[in-house]
């Protein structure tokens, strides 16, 4: 076992293996405290981040956080890890690794080739001694595409969730929102609902609601409903019209059970959505969510700091090639991530791990009511992400999400995005909104009475719904 000490003066900083200096060198965030492993002062922290900066890539391969034995992700990690990508970068520190990333030999081109040599240990490291400015730079030269019915996270680009969640799943409120949306031009990362039931037939009901507004229109995106896998697993044996399985996962095999999965049933999952052929454009059809703290509030985290076990997550992702993936980064609440500054940094941290591993990573850029934060930090979050390239964000009327009573962003967040940074939606989704007079020839969107074709050719029994 290698030793971890840095000297101060006259004060020796002792940290007793990788996963302590990886701990410690963590930015300050409550989940952390909570579990015991943070940094207790400043000076300890920087101690920390000085032998991790020291700390070779190689060690990450030795030296595992959690053990190879005890742990199906981290048997993941290994067994995939790729030697050819790892030896461009094989030489370096940690430190060495940063100033690499924000070199311009590090390109997009080279990023992408390198991407399945780095674990997840790799990248959170080097995370913990960036500040945001060098997160968001090196994130923007990550380029990772996926598609469906639609092609998602092109450069230039950024799309939207349209999110119309209801309390009681009623069609009505669930419709007015999905219109309501698409008339803002949002919808082409996905339509995805988070039902307030697990009933089977509720379920399908959803489903093909869903998939008859899409196919009535014709609109190039991909439908979800997220619920547990295995319901969604039950529910295409029974033939419903299912684009994206969803699940939420997480970074060790403990914490992953706790959720009810492994990752041999996110294959079955994947392999089922695959056979029913739903794809246009591609074949990326797993949806992901994650988040910091999920893996502590599990007590699954064997030691590690949280924002390492969400990395952790990203190889659990890789490995199926989704469509989406995001993390909902204030969702758990003041426990894990304290105030705007947390998850502001939070935030950052995600975005860069998950595009540095290949992972088309949005962000549910989000608060609870209970949480030392506010919608400014949230436009500032969502505006930093943005430059940085991330993939897409939540589209929810008004921000308040009726059914899961927490804020995140709205329909008019992402105009704003666009329109101050240039931003378009998916190509496939543009022309359709130019096609439908949603949208004009600049790409601005247009009043609701221009869009009076999408009205008029709306089913009777859905606009009766709505």
């Amino acid at each position: 076992m290698a030793s971890y000490n840095y000297i101060a003066g006259t004060h020796t900083y002792q940290f007793a293996d990788l996963k302590e200096v990886l701990a410690k060198a963590t930015p300050a965030r409550s989940g952390d405290y909570l579990a015991g492993v943070a940094a207790e002062t400043y000076a300890e922290r920087m101690a920390a981040r000085m032998c991790l900066a020291a700390t070779p890539l190689k060690r990450f391969l030795e030296e595992l956080i959690i053990p190879y034995e005890a742990d199906e992700v981290t048997r993941l990690i290994v067994d995939t890890h790729d030697k050819q990508a790892f030896a461009e970068i094989s030489h370096l520190t940690v430190g060495d690794f940063r100033d690499w990333l924000l070199s311009d030999i590090a390109d997009s081109a080279t990023l992408k080739r390198v991407a399945a040599g780095i674990t997840p240990e790799m990248a959170a490291a080097v995370s913990k001694i960036m500040r945001n400015q060098d997160l968001i730079l090196v994130a923007k030269k990550c380029h990772v595409i996926t598609a469906f019915r639609n092609t998602i996270g092109l450069p230039g680009h950024i799309s939207v969730r349209l999110q119309p969640n209801h309390p009681t799943d009623d069609m009505r409120g669930i419709a007015a929102s999905m219109l309501d949306g698409l008339l803002y031009g949002a919808g082409d990362a996905v339509i995805g609902i988070n039902p307030a039931t697990d009933s089977l037939p509720a379920l399908m009901d959803l489903y093909y609601m869903v998939d008859e507004v899409i196919n009535q229109y014709e609109i190039p995106t991909q439908s979800c409903i997220l619920t547990h896998v295995t319901n969604q697993i039950q529910l295409i044996e029974r033939g419903a019209p299912v684009d994206l399985v969803f699940q939420s996962i997480a970074g060790t095999e403990k914490a992953n059970k706790s959720f009810g999965i492994d990752i041999a049933l996110l294959k079955e999952a994947q392999s089922a959505a695959l056979s029913l052929n739903r794809g246009t454009v591609g074949n990326n059809v797993m949806y992901f969510e994650t988040g910091q703290g999920s893996v502590l509030s599990a007590n699954a985290n064997f030691g590690v700091d949280q924002q390492t076990c969400e990395a952790r997550a990203y190889a659990v992702a890789r490995h199926l090639s989704p469509l989406l993936t995001n993390t909902v980064v204030g969702f758990i609440g003041p426990e894990y991530l304290y105030d705007g500054k947390q998850i502001i940094r939070a935030g950052l941290e995600d975005h860069f791990c998950g595009k540095l591993l290949g992972v088309p990573l949005g962000c549910d850029v989000c608060y609870t009511n209970h949480a030392e934060a506010d919608q400014d930090d949230m436009d500032t979050l969502m505006t930093l992400l943005a430059t940085a390239g991330l993939t897409f964000i939540m589209g929810i009327p008004g921000a308040d999400d009726i059914m899961l009573n927490y804020q995140t962003t709205s329909f008019h967040d992402a105009l704003y995005l666009r329109k101050v940074l240039g931003l378009k939606a998916a190509p496939e989704f543009e022309v359709w909104l130019k096609k439908m007079h949603i949208m004009d020839a600049q790409g601005n969107v247009q009043p609701i009475t221009q869009a009076h074709h999408m009205l008029q050719n709306m089913p009777k029994h859905l606009l009766n719904t709505a």
